[in-house]
């Protein structure tokens, strides 16, 4: 933290997550409120992630020559200036649903340029040697954000859609200035030229590095089948039996337990046995999830939110840290991107499968089911990627 780089961007980290887990309350809600349909829950997610999988290859490329901080500075404005316009939308009561799906689609745009931009800013903020520390500390500023963000969205929501909206547009502005501050001083990536083998190379360097693959995969495919995000307004509503502000609570237990992780983490040093570390957190994540779906009683659904969130915290600073520290700085930006893509595929294509499960067998049985493949994935990637298990450090 005495590295000014890098307090800006864990204020502007915070102040994105913050504003996208607030709007994600609000949409969520209204979008349930307005049609009653898990369906139309699932689509919310798809409507992110199209843009992510037709941008990938682009973000990568854009990353990787021009500078990072501008990039992400830009995709900022435009997230707040999509959600001011929404904010408008809903207060006078002219945004359709048609219409609200295409504007998460400009967020999803946006946050496919942002993140991963983000993710490969941050190596040059700071010495090497504090990398891992700072992945923990980073990643407790996205959970501190999504512990805050939902309750407020959803507090909030009790006044009208259009108050946690705009707050969602102002934290994105004030992101977009911080963002604005951070000085590199690092230089700036070489400008390759364009071609086919550049703008592909993140893919082709990963497939050439088992541990990165298996690494980001494992994510890919446990969180694609037990993510039950999407669902949770049908939980609060129609299981649990509470309003916003217990979707509220719900959307920030699995943020409670991975603060709480990343605090241990800050203070302890993984410098053994990684690999079968994530593979447990994996694994953990997977037999929560069930618990949460049996549960009909709100404590009991908080406290396993809470285990998912620590457990996949765990697998998300390994698996960032083993991602950053075995990709070349130049290389940073495609793999990110393809990273990223395969992150928002797992989250925002998985909204889209946990929807359309749960529309046809309801929300009970698609999140059990998510939860017992999350299991058999880990066990199954533990046979197909050994690099993976045998990974002792954080470097492989």
């Amino acid at each position: 933290m005495r590295h000014r780089g890098f307090v800006l961007f864990w204020i502007a980290r915070v102040l994105s997550s913050l504003g996208y887990q607030i709007a994600a309350v609000a949409i969520g809600w209204h979008v349930y409120a307005k049609t009653g349909s898990a369906y139309d829950l699932g689509l919310i997610g798809l409507a992110q992630f199209v843009p992510m999988v037709l941008l990938t290859f682009v973000v990568g490329h854009v990353a990787d020559r021009f500078d990072r901080r501008r990039i992400v500075m830009l995709c900022q404005v435009i997230e707040a200036a999509t959600l001011a316009v929404v904010t408008l939308g809903v207060i006078e009561d002219w945004l359709t649903v048609p219409a609200i799906f295409a504007a998460v689609a400009v967020l999803g745009a946006a946050r496919s340029f942002e993140h991963p931009t983000f993710s490969a800013l941050l190596p040059a903020l700071l010495p090497v040697d504090l990398l891992s520390r700072a992945l923990a500390i980073s990643s407790s500023a996205m959970q501190t954000a999504t512990i805050i963000g939902p309750s407020v969205g959803g507090l909030l929501y009790a006044l009208g859609a259009g108050l946690p909206l705009g707050l969602a547009a102002f934290c994105l502005a004030a992101a977009s200035v911080a963002t604005a501050l951070i000085k590199v001083e690092r230089a700036a990536p070489s400008r390759e030229p364009i071609t086919f083998h550049s703008v592909f190379s993140g893919v082709l360097f990963i497939r050439s590095r088992p541990l990165i693959l298996g690494t980001i995969s494992l994510d890919l495919f446990a969180v694609l089948l037990g993510g039950i995000t999407a669902l949770l307004p049908i939980f609060a509503r129609d299981i649990l039996d509470t309003g916003p502000w217990g979707l509220g609570l719900l959307r920030s237990a699995p943020a409670v337990g991975a603060i709480a992780m990343s605090v241990v983490l800050m203070r302890l040093s993984m410098q053994s046995r990684v690999g079968l570390k994530m593979f447990a957190a994996v694994i953990t994540f997977g037999l929560a999830t069930i618990v949460f779906s049996l549960s009909s009683n709100l404590v009991l659904s908080l406290v396993a939110l809470a285990i998912m969130g620590a457990a996949d915290n765990v697998s998300v600073v390994i698996r960032n840290s083993l991602v950053l520290l075995s990709t070349p700085d130049e290389m940073r930006g495609r793999v990110n991107a393809v990273n990223s893509l395969f992150i928002g595929t797992s989250n925002q294509l998985g909204e889209f499968e946990s929807g359309m499960v749960a529309g046809l067998i309801g929300a009970v049985p698609a999140g059990v089911i998510g939860g017992v493949g999350t299991v058999l994935v880990a066990l199954i990637w533990m046979k197909l990627f050994p690099a993976v298990r045998r990974a002792e450090t954080l470097t492989g």
